[in-house]
């Protein structure tokens, strides 16, 4: 077993802190009916064990690990086989949003490919804390980040593409998108035909990769590029800029920036004057 364990007070001033980080090799079985005091995250690195947690229970085979929130009830247990988890236990203000952000969800297993690095990270985290002073928790918080980032990046979850495959069998069309996004004619039509599968098919692939629709990413991309050009080309109009980056007209172009990014496209512009 080994465990590296931060005291209270430093750590907790940062936007995400560190608890405990470890490995362990489980022997009974855990049962917290007030849950735990930290956001949990539970990986199993041999063997299999049985997690339970909102009335569901699941086994957690080598490749896959669970997230449970501070204060959920959950028990766990090892198969006879035996079961050895690495475990990160972490808080701080900004956790709950950056969880959500990240479509992190809780009490679901969460599954990974045998070559995906999620299955060392947690060990070389330990590695470093126990080889280098970490007095303020700031490295074991930039680590943390880290691997919820890739936690998202490679995770499965309810049997969904990652991230990272998912975009691979979208590249394709990415790339194509990257070079006509300037063209208002893109529809759905031409995305699919580039992509070589029925629309229905990459809807699919897209929300399962992105969370939303092919248009919408095409949107965001649009979005994207503007913002470049409103920074980088000083001289270029508004309507000038909606034209380059694929919108039919100008005052359809500032209702969508000013939608999404909660200001008009003039006014993004003076904050990088």
């Amino acid at each position: 077993m080994r465990r590296f364990a931060f005291t209270t007070g430093n750590g907790q001033t940062l936007p995400l802190f560190v608890e405990t980080v470890g490995i362990a090799d489980e022997r009974s079985k855990i049962v917290r009916t007030e849950g735990y005091p930290y956001f949990h995250w539970l990986q199993t690195i041999k063997g299999e064990g049985l997690f339970t947690v909102n009335g569901a229970t699941f086994a957690l085979p080598v490749h896959s690990g669970v997230l449970v929130y501070a204060g959920t009830p959950h028990q766990y247990e090892p198969a006879p086989e035996g079961w050895e988890t690495a475990y990160l236990t972490f808080g701080g203000p900004s956790v709950p949003d950056m969880l959500l952000t990240l479509k992190l969800q809780e009490g679901v297993p969460v599954r990974w490919d045998a070559d995906a690095p999620l299955n060392g990270l947690l060990q070389e985290m330990l590695d470093r804390l126990e080889k280098d002073q970490d007095l303020f928790g700031l490295n074991a918080s930039a680590d943390a980040y880290r691997f919820l980032i890739a936690l998202r990046q490679y995770g499965r979850f309810d049997n969904r593409t990652d991230i990272v495959r998912g975009s691979e069998r979208l590249r394709p069309l990415l790339d194509w998108l990257e070079r006509h996004y300037a063209d208002s004619g893109i529809g759905l039509a031409e995305m699919a035909e580039t992509l070589g599968v029925p629309a229905s098919t990459m809807n699919l692939w897209f929300h399962h990769t992105f969370g939303l629709s092919p248009y919408a990413y095409l949107v965001q991309l649009r979005l994207r590029k503007a913002k470049e050009l409103l920074i980088r080309s000083a001289d270029a109009t508004v309507k000038q800029i909606a034209e380059r980056v694929g919108f039919r007209d100008a005052s359809h172009f500032v209702a969508t920036f000013r939608r999404k990014t909660g200001i008009p496209p003039q006014q993004f512009r003076k904050l990088y004057k």
